[in-house]
């Protein structure tokens, strides 16, 4: 998975539109994060799963997700070692975490 990989599937969801944090790319629905780009460093993102969808992320592919330090992480923020990731597993995580934070009126199906 490289990063233009990522930032397609990223950009594929619905209304999702790119912007930056912190001087890294970020994806946002209905103006809220769900996942960034080159965080902590270039090869790597972040996408903002709940706390249980972390756990089961990062117990089950452990090359590829990994807990952030801290009161981010303890709420769901979880890395991605992208090199690791399948174009499956990130379009998985990255659509966790777009339903995570879309408003109501995107997710009800």
């Amino acid at each position: 998975m490289t990063a233009a990989e990522f930032r397609s599937i990223a950009l594929s969801l619905p209304e999702t539109e790119e912007r930056a944090h912190m001087d890294h790319p970020d994806f946002r629905v209905g103006g809220k994060i769900f996942a960034t780009l080159g965080y902590p460093s270039a090869g790597w993102a972040m996408v903002k799963l709940t706390p249980t969808q972390q756990q089961l992320y990062t117990i089950a592919h452990p090359d590829v997700f990994l807990t952030i330090k801290g009161a981010w992480g303890r709420r769901g923020a979880t890395n991605v070692r992208l090199r690791a990731a399948g174009a499956w597993l990130a379009r998985q995580a990255l659509t966790d975490a777009w339903r995570n934070t879309a408003p109501k009126r995107l997710t009800a199906v």
